[in-house]
């Protein structure tokens, strides 16, 4: 058997390795795989395995053990599995978790226990400010720079009174706020929805009646996707435009609406058409293992997965010494597939904010990379940490 799937087997069953073999550091993903939500965590955990694949079960040439974990959208189930892989597994580094209320409720556990988390994803403004801590970064964003880019092409795009909408939860908060942060318009209607909400009735009739020049809405996954579905049955796409953030905006959103998502403004840190070594090598590893669209979330796992590896090449694999291997961390030693990156001193990213539009390549919907938003953009939050 060769040592790859060797690897992939212990990860599956908690077998021993044979006598002899080198330890493999362990690594727990806790991630949302199930649910309405369930892809944007499938596509963080096959990006980061394809990392892996492509170093034959290593990261950085240190062999790892990836234990993946189902959170199913619950803080509580998240927290409970941090514990368990803790104590009766003695992981010491953790990754994948999508949802900030599941973040919310688990990172804290871990950081203080003297362990190390890196996100791929959910980047709550409390820890990125006074609540920082030095075992915790980030490699996708600040929950609202992501937002403020958002907020910025709308401006950008000439939008005066806009109306916004996200679920109701750290992530949903975030977003509004950073929206505004940069809309140098009217906000002409504000709504938080059930962030399990997949009936938009009452909304659509909220946006008909405020009548603003543009839309802006944060709803990941597949509540997205409904949402999107309901603003073109109620008549509303090609009336109202929308300027969206990366989250409600990916290519399996766009394969699922088609017509509907056609002329969207989107902005995001990551493009499938970005045009860097880095980005080509992913894009055609992702297509052969598992030929279906890479999202932004198959980007922040793959990237995620390369932080780790550089991380791990620089201590050679020892995580005894966490100070050791979290002053490796932020020397963000890899090259990203999105680009210029760089963490900030909250150890979250510093990076370019691009403008997408949705448009037609032929008979097929694609995201087009049409702009840049910000350069070198940080986080609102960053001054407030000290470390």
């Amino acid at each position: 058997m060769k040592f790859k799937s060797l690897l992939l087997a212990l990860a599956m069953t908690g077998a021993a390795l044979p006598a002899g073999a080198e330890t493999p550091v362990k690594i727990g993903m806790i991630t949302t795989l199930s649910g309405p939500g369930g892809y944007l965590g499938q596509d963080i955990r096959d990006a980061f395995k394809l990392a892996i694949d492509m170093e034959d079960g290593k990261l950085g040439g240190v062999p790892v053990e990836l234990i993946v974990e189902d959170d199913s959208l619950k803080p509580g189930q998240g927290k409970q599995i941090a514990d368990r892989l803790m104590k009766n597994d003695g992981v010491k580094l953790f990754t994948g978790i999508v949802f900030s209320n599941v973040a919310g409720a688990t990172v804290p556990d871990i950081v203080d226990s003297g362990a190390v988390y890196v996100s791929p994803n959910a980047a709550p403004s409390n820890f990125a400010g006074k609540e920082c801590h030095r075992n915790y970064f980030v490699v996708s964003w600040q929950n609202d720079s992501l937002h403020e880019s958002a907020g910025q092409n709308a401006t950008n795009l000439g939008y005066k009174r806009a109306f916004i909408l996200a679920p109701n939860y750290q992530a949903g908060k975030d977003a509004l706020a950073g929206f505004k942060r940069y809309f140098k318009g009217e906000i002409v209607g504000e709504v938080y929805t059930r962030l399990d909400q997949t009936d938009f009735a009452a909304e659509m009739a909220q946006i008909r009646a405020a009548d603003p020049d543009v839309v802006f809405q944060f709803h990941p996954g597949g509540l997205g996707i409904a949402f999107l579905r309901q603003y073109q049955q109620a008549g509303l796409t090609g009336k109202i435009p929308m300027v969206l953030a990366a989250p409600s905006m990916d290519h399996v959103t766009l394969n699922a609406v088609g017509e509907a998502a056609l002329g969207v403004n989107v902005s995001s840190h990551w493009n499938a058409d970005l045009d860097n070594p880095a980005n080509k090598t992913f894009m055609d590893a992702w297509q052969k293992a598992y030929n279906r669209p890479a999202t932004y979330y198959a980007s922040q796992g793959y990237d995620t997965a390369l932080l780790i590896a550089s991380a791990l090449r620089q201590t050679g694999g020892k995580l005894d010494d966490i100070e050791a291997f979290n002053a490796a961390l932020a020397k963000a030693d890899f090259q990203s597939v999105r680009g210029a990156f760089k963490f900030g001193p909250n150890q979250h990213p510093v990076q370019d904010w691009r403008a997408l539009r949705v448009e037609k390549d032929g008979d097929k919907l694609v995201l087009k990379t049409v702009g840049t938003i910000f350069t070198d953009h940080g986080d609102a939050y960053a001054e407030q940490c000290k470390l």
